[in-house]
């Protein structure tokens, strides 16, 4: 017995690129409709940005004048006229010596975490720490800064503050660090100790490197976040009216601590000199950031 197979069936004219050209077209409008949504979502974090900005640009663009960045605060809020110098100076003081402390010491640790305790339980320790302490409310770093130094010493210092900020830099610079480290290709490791070059050598001839312009953006970050912190300053550092260079004896002042006591009170010459402050605090952590991409810039070239 014969069997016939069945004829062939011919597919409906077009069918095949009809099919492409639906999909093609699905695509496009799938392509068309994320991109609107991410420019919508851009927009939507652009425009609080750019309101604060212009508020602040604004009200303190007026403020702003020689005589306010080299003048001593008032000790009284309703005088008017008057400078943040101490203010300025005690910024960049409390904050250079919170980085001096902090960038140094979580550096190491992502080099430890990353080239040498891997998933060893000291290493798993030091990542939930870091962890926690990322999380953690910089009014507890002040609390805890204020019990542990400010009571045992005595007096309301700058150091005390450098302290606090650094406690707040050093879990984002030991988890920024170890994410750059991370992304070191494991080829260069194993080219340079097959090399001869022991592990410590490695790790810093090309290692480091590799990873240092990633490193300084997420130190100057650090740092910059650092700089705008209020709650742990005016715990811990106490009011001055004049400027204080000494970390080490006496109180000290920075400019979120002037915003916060300003902006507080109800009289006018105080909430100008609030908002001169605040756009004071923008321009320097602007200036942190410009730095740190300049820093990376300059490193990836060199890189290239």
């Amino acid at each position: 017995m014969s069997v016939t197979a069945p004829p062939a069936t011919r597919p409906a004219a077009g069918g095949p690129d009809l099919t492409r050209a639906a999909l093609s077209g699905r695509r496009r409008f799938t392509n068309h409709l994320a991109t609107a949504a991410i420019w919508g979502a851009v927009l939507l974090a652009v425009i609080p940005l750019a309101l604060v900005t212009y508020t602040v640009i604004g009200k303190g663009g007026g403020v702003m004048s020689l005589s306010f960045l080299t003048e001593d605060i008032p000790n009284s809020y309703r005088r008017e006229g008057g400078g943040m110098a101490p203010a300025i100076i005690g910024t960049l003081v409390i904050t250079g010596a919170a980085a001096l402390m902090a960038i140094p010491l979580g550096v190491f640790g992502a080099i430890y975490l990353n080239e040498y305790g891997k998933q060893k339980p000291l290493a798993r320790v030091i990542r939930l720490m870091a962890d926690v302490m990322t999380g953690v409310p910089s009014i507890v770093m002040g609390l805890f800064v204020y019990i542990s130094w400010v009571l045992l010493v005595g007096q309301q210092t700058g150091f005390a503050g450098a302290l606090a900020l650094a406690c707040l830099m050093l879990p984002v610079v030991i988890r920024s660090s170890e994410e750059m480290l991370r992304l070191v290709p494991e080829e260069l490791r194993q080219a340079s100790m097959a090399l001869g070059a022991r592990k410590w050598k490695t790790t810093l001839t090309v290692v480091l490197p590799a990873a240092i312009s990633g490193i300084t953006s997420g130190s100057l970050l650090a740092v910059a976040r650092a700089a705008g912190e209020t709650a742990p300053i005016i715990i811990v550092t106490g009011i001055v009216f004049t400027p204080n260079w000494n970390l080490f004896d006496g109180s000290n002042t920075a400019l979120p601590a002037q915003i916060f006591r300003n902006a507080s009170t109800s009289f006018p010459a105080a909430q100008d000199r609030a908002w001169g402050a605040a756009l004071t605090l923008i321009v320097i952590v602007l200036g942190f950031t410009i730095i740190a991409r300049f820093i990376s810039s300059r490193f990836a070239i060199k890189e290239r």
